[in-house]
């Protein structure tokens, strides 16, 4: 068992990520000790709720607030499992985290395992820093003095998950104050022998203001007992301890410049005596050889701690803060002179477009968009196929961003958004087809016929209906939004619901065509042989075992995905397993990594460029409240809603029914129960069966084949 000891102290905002981490992850095998630290927000009351639900959650509440050292002594003196991890309340687990861990742990033996983390934004983003060594370079196992470099290692709690005979070995003490994670980490990487690590994100570690030592104040002098202990506790008669000693030494100095070398963290007045310790302690402890001084200005900042001249060492820092204040400023000379080119550039290319105006509208040129300019995709490109056919004098143009350009098919012409071409196919075009809005400044002129083909069959509410949840609401400007919808001329509809919606959505005076989604006639016509291509253009063999996971984008709250440990899943679904996972197309899929290694069975597909492809190889979906679900239901296959956080949606975000009350097939909550579902095939069992037959009654009983057909025939002059 892996005990979870939580120290909680003001994180009302953040506990329930930080508890939803741990308890949802499909190890299972876990406590969760959380220590109250007399916070005085709701973080007890929040934690309470957990307990009562969860028999693996135990809370104990501090006699007073005593800090986070103190806390985790509480913590750790409850705990029962053989290994213990602290976790701050702030932070949270990275999906497949804890059996990771688990299998590591296994394989290895380790008294002590460093984990990876990522740093994490407010708005959601997520990065590593590549602060210290390589984890992935470490040896598999190792002591201390067999991989030195471990030293440089964050020296905080939460990335180290330890054996509790080990710290009972060390009878180690938190004491109250800042820095007490110092002596901790050093004392743990000194007494192990079986040290090992994982070089996968497992913490998410949040980066917020009001963290106690991002704060200024004279507990930042609690840096140096804390470093203290560190020497004071080194063992002279061990044989490593000559070759460790001058490497703590030179962390030590660096973590003091660190430190002092962050205005906000020490008021001016505290600053000369925090210099005066920093040089106190390098003589104090300076290892009588000597230590590998760093090179460059990390070394002259070294050298100014042993001389303690901290007039020198501010005027060294000010230089290099001048000199980097001046390549900044150099950059944004260059970013201004751009800034004002572009400027320039756009002033001409609006004039050159109202000058287009002026001209008459071409009869027999169609303008195409899709996506905020990000390619050949969706319904328009289906009735740009379609409209080729039947429609042949009408010459049709793609607007692609110039990045996208080279993802056209061959033949389709196209001109680049911002271009002067497309000022001017944007002035003169005769119909203008998107599946979003034109920019705010396009005029829609007289003659000219706007065909708002939409993206989705919408579950949440959209348009004007959002004014009913304004915890959901990214758009507030509702009078800019129903000026764009008065350049609609018709709106293309997939079945009876979403008419309805978008007349209460959208209220304007536009004539609604009700024919189904073009981009669907391919899935409503799809073969053995459609499938096959699918399959091959993927890499999959017709005998896979072929999921889709295709979650929606929380626009309302960044950052926030379903828990989802893609490794687990494609284990439960056996040996044939594939599993495909497709992001949002609000995340630039351009911009896109692969995503982390979870082998051949896993791949990201969030940069395939025709989910219809997906589709067809796809033997089952997993999706929340994306809709992806209405389209994927016309090829009549398994769809499981996996809806963790539904009551929180659909009470922040709004929807038009309840998709867990009327869904395409099976509905789970929690990822145990999604795991479990897959493990029991039942994936289509006769109540799945069911719900899809109802579902598809209502949602896909236009999709025919001939949607594209009957928009085209509607829109333009077909013969």
């Amino acid at each position: 068992m892996i005990s979870f000891v939580v120290p909680v102290y003001q994180v009302q905002d953040y506990l329930r990520r930080c508890l939803d981490s741990i308890l949802e992850q499909s190890y299972t095998d876990v406590e969760v000790i959380a220590v109250d630290d007399c916070s005085p927000d709701d973080s007890g009351t929040i934690l309470a709720g957990y307990a009562a639900r969860d028999p693996r959650v135990r809370v104990i509440r501090s006699v007073g607030n005593e800090g986070p050292g103190p806390a985790r002594e509480r913590g750790l003196a409850a705990a029962t499992g053989d290994y213990v991890w602290f976790l701050d309340g702030d932070d949270w687990l990275a999906p497949g985290a804890v059996r990771a861990v688990a299998d590591r742990l296994r394989d290895t033996g380790a008294e002590v395992l460093v984990v990876g983390h990522a740093d994490a934004a407010p708005d959601g983003a997520t990065w590593r820093t590549g602060r210290g060594p390589a984890l992935g370079r470490a040896p598999e196992v190792f002591a201390l003095r067999d991989w030195p470099a471990a030293i440089d290692v964050l020296h905080v709690p939460w990335n180290k998950v330890v054996h509790r005979s080990l710290l009972d070995r060390l009878d180690f003490r938190f004491r109250p104050g800042w820095y007490e994670d110092v002596p901790f980490t050093y004392a743990l990487l000194l007494a192990a022998e079986r040290i090992s690590t994982l070089d996968r994100v497992c913490v998410l570690y949040r980066q917020r203001a009001g963290a106690a030592t991002a704060t200024a104040g004279g507990g930042h002098f609690g840096i140096f007992p804390n470093w203290a202990r560190v020497f004071d506790s080194l063992d002279d008669s061990r044989p490593d301890t000559a070759l460790l000693r001058p490497l703590l030494f030179r962390r030590m100095i660096w973590h003091f410049i660190r430190v002092r070398g962050n205005d906000d963290r020490l008021e001016s007045t505290l600053r000369p005596g925090f210099f005066t310790e920093m040089t106190a302690m390098y003589y104090r402890y300076l290892p009588s050889g000597g230590y590998p001084v760093p090179g460059g200005l990390e070394g002259v900042r070294h050298r100014l701690v042993a001389g303690g001249r901290h007039r020198t060492f501010l005027a060294l820092r000010r230089t290099s803060q001048g000199v980097r204040f001046a390549r900044r400023a150099a950059r944004r000379g260059v970013t201004a002179l751009t800034a004002a080119a572009r400027r320039l550039r756009d002033l001409v290319l609006a004039g050159y477009y109202r000058l287009e105006l002026r001209r008459p509208v071409d009869p027999s040129l169609a303008l195409y968009a899709a996506y905020w300019y990000r390619g050949y995709a969706c319904n328009p490109a289906a009735i740009y196929e379609k409209a080729r056919e039947l429609a042949p004098d009408v010459h049709g143009v793609w607007v692609v961003r110039r990045d996208r350009a080279g993802t056209l098919p061959p033949g389709v012409d196209h001109v680049v958004a911002g271009s002067p071409g497309y000022y001017r196919a944007l002035a003169r075009a005769k119909w203008l087809i998107n599946n979003v809005n034109w920019p705010n400044p396009v005029v829609k002129r007289p003659g000219a016929v706007h065909v708002m083909t939409h993206h989705g069959t919408p579950l949440k509410v959209m348009g004007l209906d959002q004014r009913a949840y304004p915890d959901g609401v990214q758009d507030p400007d509702f009078d800019a939004q129903l000026r764009r919808t008065r350049r609609w001329d018709f709106s293309v509809s997939a079945n009876p619901h979403t008419s309805r919606a978008w007349r209460t959505a959208y209220p304007r005076r536009h004539t609604t065509l009700e024919t189904g989604y073009p981009r669907n006639d391919r899935l409503a016509t799809a073969a053995a042989g459609d499938v096959a291509r699918a399959r091959a253009a993927l890499g999959l063999s017709a005998t896979d075992r072929v999921v889709l996971y295709a979650p929606t984008h929380r626009e309302h709250r960044p950052g926030r995905q379903p828990y989802f440990e893609p490794e687990t899943f494609v284990e439960a679904l056996g040996p044939t397993g594939r599993l495909l996972v497709r992001s949002h197309y609000f995340h630039d899929r351009s911009a896109r990594s692969a995503g982390p290694d979870h082998g051949d069975r896993v791949r990201d597909v969030s940069a395939h460029p025709c989910v219809e492809d997906l589709f067809l190889a796809a033997d089952v979906l997993v999706t929340d409240y994306s809709s992806i679900m209405f389209d994927y239901a016309v090829l009549d296959r398994p769809i499981v809603v996996y809806a963790p956080d539904w009551p929180a949606y659909r009470a922040e975000r709004g929807v038009y029914f309840d998709i867990t009350a009327e869904p395409p097939g099976a509905v789970v909550t929690t990822f145990a129960e999604l795991l479990e579902l897959v493990r029991a095939d039942a994936l289509d069992d006769p109540a799945a069966r069911s719900a899809r037959a109802a579902f598809r009654e209502r949602f896909c009983a236009l999709e025919d084949g001939r949607a594209a057909e009957r928009v085209v025939r509607r829109v333009f002059p077909v013969p």
